[in-house]
């Protein structure tokens, strides 16, 4: 995660990052539950997530955003390491936004970041059920 967070200082697309350590925590941090439940009330403008997630597994995060309906329109981008068909079938199935698999090399992931962070963060218009202000 540090990783990501450099890329995404590097072209000043930080500001307004947030990190969970697995699967139920994610979809806690999404529907503003638990430790979350006082967090601004507003969504993020995409979604970044691994496959291989403790608790709830990437698969099982994705299937339970696109059955909420508060958040099914919410922008996800799979960033994994797995190039298994069934992996990115499914994904697509549960409708992914985008399904990147990362780049071993270092400058290349780091690159492959700051596109996501430009794309979603600036050049993406959202759906109007998520649009937010910009802090």
């Amino acid at each position: 995660m540090e990783l990501a967070f450099t890329a995404l200082e590097d072209c000043h697309l930080a500001n307004e990052l947030a990190v969970t350590r697995d699967g139920a925590e994610a979809l806690d941090y999404l529907r503003r539950q638990g430790a979350f439940a006082t967090r601004p009330d507003r969504l993020p403008v995409v979604v970044l997530l691994d496959l291989k997630l403790p608790k709830l597994n990437g698969l099982e995060v994705l299937a339970r955003i696109r059955a909420d309906s508060a958040l099914k329109q919410l922008p996800v981008v799979v960033l994994t390491s797995s190039r298994e068909e069934p992996d990115l079938e499914r994904c697509y199935e549960l409708g992914v936004n985008a399904y990147i698999v990362k780049p071993v090399d270092f400058e290349q992931v780091m690159g492959v970041i700051q596109h996501i962070g430009i794309l979603w963060g600036i050049l993406n218009v959202p759906p109007p059920s998520i649009r937010r202000s910009k802090s």
